[in-house]
C-alpha cells in the first residue's frame, strides 16, 4: 500500500458504524422472523425490535391465530450465540413459544412497571418468590438458600446456593434487572438460575 492509498482512505464515521450495526440487527431480525414462520406455519407472525440499555437489542415475536396471541422476546446476543453454535437453534427458539401455546389464553408481553414502586412490588411479590420456589422444587433432595445481595458492578442480585457446599464455587447470582427483563419478555426468569444451579450441582458431585 502506498502513501497515496493511505491518504485517500477516509476514516469510518460514527454514523457509518451505527448504520452498519442497524443493518446487522435488521438482517438478524428478518432471519429470525422467517425461522419463527417456518416453525409455526399455521400462525400469523408479527415482530418488533427493541433495545435494552443494559442488555442491548431485543426481538419480540407474536404468534396470532383466531382470537389468540402469544408473544415471546429474546436478546439478540443469545440468538446470535445459539444460531452460530447450536445445530438445533430453530427448535431452541420454538420451545419458548410451545410452553406458552399450551395455555388456552393469550400471552401478550407484560406491561413494564411505570415506577420504582411498581418495579419493587413486581420483584418482591412475584419474581423473587417465584425464582426461589422454582429452584427449591428443582432440587428437592437439597437444602438451598436464596437471598438478595448487592453486587458492586451489577447492583441488586438474587443469589442461590447449596447449603451442603461450604467451600469453593458454591453460589450463583443473577441481577434482578436481568430477571425482570426476562419476565417482561414472557420468559421464565427462574430458568437461567436453575441452569446455573445444575452446573454447581455437577461441579460439586451432589448427585453422588
Amino acid at each position: 500500500m502506498t502513501d497515496k492509498d493511505i491518504e485517500t482512505q477516509e476514516p469510518v464515521s460514527q454514523e457509518d458504524l451505527e448504520r452498519e450495526q442497524a443493518q446487522i440487527i435488521i438482517t438478524w431480525f428478518q432471519h429470525i422472523q422467517e425461522v419463527v414462520k417456518e416453525q409455526f406455519p399455521e400462525y400469523e407472525v408479527d415482530g418488533q425490535i427493541g433495545n435494552n440499555p443494559t442488555y442491548g437489542p431485543m426481538f419480540a415475536f407474536t404468534l396470532k391465530k383466531d382470537e389468540k396471541s402469544t408473544a415471546c422476546g429474546f436478546f439478540l446476543n443469545e440468538i446470535m450465540r445459539n444460531f452460530q453454535t447450536n445445530p438445533n437453534a430453530g427448535l431452541w427458539l420454538s420451545s419458548f413459544f410451545v410452553d406458552l401455546l399450551r395455555s388456552d389464553e393469550s400471552h401478550l408481553l407484560p406491561n413494564p412497571p411505570q415506577s420504582e414502586d411498581e418495579a419493587k412490588e413486581l420483584l418482591d411479590k412475584h419474581i423473587v418468590p417465584y425464582c426461589a420456589s422454582a429452584v427449591r422444587e428443582e432440587f428437592p433432595d437439597q437444602k438451598i438458600y436464596v437471598d438478595l445481595e448487592l453486587h458492586e458492578e451489577h447492583g441488586p442480585v438474587l443469589e442461590a446456593g447449596f447449603v451442603a457446599v461450604e467451600e469453593g464455587n458454591n453460589t450463583c447470582a443473577l441481577p434482578l434487572q436481568y430477571l425482570m427483563t426476562l419476565f417482561l419478555l414472557n420468559r421464565d426468569p427462574a430458568e437461567p438460575m436453575i441452569q446455573a444451579m445444575y452446573r454447581l450441582y455437577e461441579e460439586n458431585n451432589l448427585g453422588q
